[in-house]
């Protein structure tokens, strides 16, 4: 049923153009979901070793967590992806675990049960599914000046994650910087670059993914690639309906994750419009209302198969904006790859041989192209006036801050560090307040519609 509701929503030819008009054949669209694939799968793998770590789950759990998990990334994808009367985005975007929840869930599980943290997940989900339409009456909110900046952010503060990744990963380790990481990083980089400079068509789109796959090969030739993942996956493993624990609900638990479900939101905001600026959609209200319904689904799917809680993946905006291919049917490919990943753990463990500079390298160029997004956006803002000027220069100056030295808010009740210690977060809220505060007062609006009424009325005579 799936894969027949696919074909039908493939099928239009407007659904199946690249930004040159040409159509993308079904192979094609295949290859690139598999390089949206590849943007997102680190991140998608971390946040379940991190948190399985925390919480001391032994090599059968975390087999099954890192399995379930990708299973769900490709259900939450498909739910955002195809449009229905109440759920989906219908623009071309992935899901994957929220980064944001690492440190809380982790506090969670440790204090009150691995039940307990399932069911804050749930509770989260349930709230971003029933405060959908409220939220997304908050369009005004977000004009280009809040828009551009908030991308500019995202862009800009996920740079350092490519650089720590560039430097082998861990930040600690003696050989972190090591010469040979710095090599393979860079390489992937230049392959990267140079196809997009000398290749043409369909290679050019590519040009993320083969950069990945030359870049693993060149780091294969010195020792960087371990197998041994491979060889100690399973060949199939399901998902399963309380796997590791029936959920408990406790109330300041499930206050945590909705606090944390409130920045996923804001930052799938930001990347909904700006993916609709790159397609050429407009963003309505509905559109909002719709996306926010499947993300919560999606969270409470996560909940349910004791996973985690999923909201749209920011790395792959780039991924878009570099491949010139602004179709959906790649992303379907992507998000079908994904559950055939979950279902089959020891196919989808090949994906983490992938050295961590190589993934640096790509994360580098895709990341940078985000934020140019966002600075592309804010060319459409009137920045002679100041009160932009602030906006804009405030928010970008706390995101990147914060960014670099989170432990800043350290004093402050852990409730409100979830909040603050995330840079796209608090640059994000600061965007918005300012914008209230410098461009939303009556008189502020009054003062602009009289401007706009002299503009009519010169332009008439």
């Amino acid at each position: 049923m799936i894969g027949g509701n696919i074909l039908q929503t493939t099928q239009s030819s407007q659904a199946t153009q690249t930004t040159d008009g040409q159509p993308v054949s079904t192979w094609k669209a295949a290859i690139l979901g598999f390089q949206h694939l590849l943007a997102m799968y680190s991140g998608d793998v971390l946040v379940p070793l991190l948190i399985g770590g925390a919480l001391h789950f032994n090599a059968m759990q975390m087999a099954y967590l890192i399995s379930a998990d990708i299973f769900m990334c490709g259900i939450a994808t498909l739910l955002q992806l195809k449009r229905t009367r109440f759920t989906g985005i219908a623009l071309p975007v992935v899901l994957g675990c929220a980064v944001q929840a690492v440190t809380p869930l982790s506090a969670i599980g440790r204090n009150y049960g691995v039940g307990t943290m399932y069911g804050a997940i749930i509770g989260a989900g349930l709230f971003v599914f029933l405060s959908a339409g409220w939220f997304s009456k908050i369009k005004n909110l977000f004009p280009p000046v809040v828009t551009g900046s908030l991308i500019t952010i995202i862009g800009f503060t996920l740079i350092p994650v490519g650089f720590q990744n560039l430097g082998g990963g861990d930040v600690s380790a003696k050989n972190f910087g090591d010469l040979k990481f710095l090599l393979v990083g860079f390489l992937t980089m230049a392959i990267i670059l140079g196809l997009n400079v000398f290749a043409k068509g369909f290679m050019k789109s590519l040009a993320i993914l083969l950069g990945i796959l030359l870049g693993t090969v060149i780091a294969s030739w010195l020792g960087m690639v371990n197998l041994s993942a491979v060889g100690q996956a399973s060949w199939f493993h399901l998902p399963q309906f309380f796997y590791f624990s029936t959920p408990k609900f406790e109330w300041s638990s499930i206050l945590t994750m909705i606090l944390v479900s409130l920045t996923t939101m804001v930052e799938s905001t930001g990347v909904f419009f700006a993916l609709g600026d790159i397609t050429g959609k407009q963003i309505k209200e509905a559109d909002l209302k719709r996306g926010y319904r499947a993300e919560g689904i999606a969270v409470i799917l996560g909940g349910l198969f004791n996973t985690f809680p999923y909201s749209t993946f920011s790395e792959n905006v780039g991924v878009v904006q570099l491949s010139g291919v602004k179709t959906r049917k790649p992303i379907y490919f992507s998000a079908l790859f994904l559950m055939l990943l979950g279902l089959l753990p020891k196919i989808g463990a090949l994906a983490t041989v992938i050295p961590d500079p190589v993934l640096g390298g790509a994360m580098i160029v895709m990341f940078g192209m985000v934020g140019v997004q966002g600075i592309r956006m804010l060319q459409q803002v009137d920045f002679k006036d100041n009160n932009n000027l602030l906006v804009s220069a405030i928010s970008i100056g706390l995101g990147l801050g914060v960014t670099v030295y989170p432990q800043i808010f350290q004093d402050l009740p852990q409730s409100l560090q979830i909040i603050v210690n995330n840079g796209v977060v608090i640059g994000s809220f600061s965007a918005v307040i300012l914008n209230v505060v410098f461009n939303l007062r009556p008189q502020r609006a009054a003062q602009a519609a009289q401007a706009q009424v002299n503009s009519t009325a010169q332009s008439r005579k």
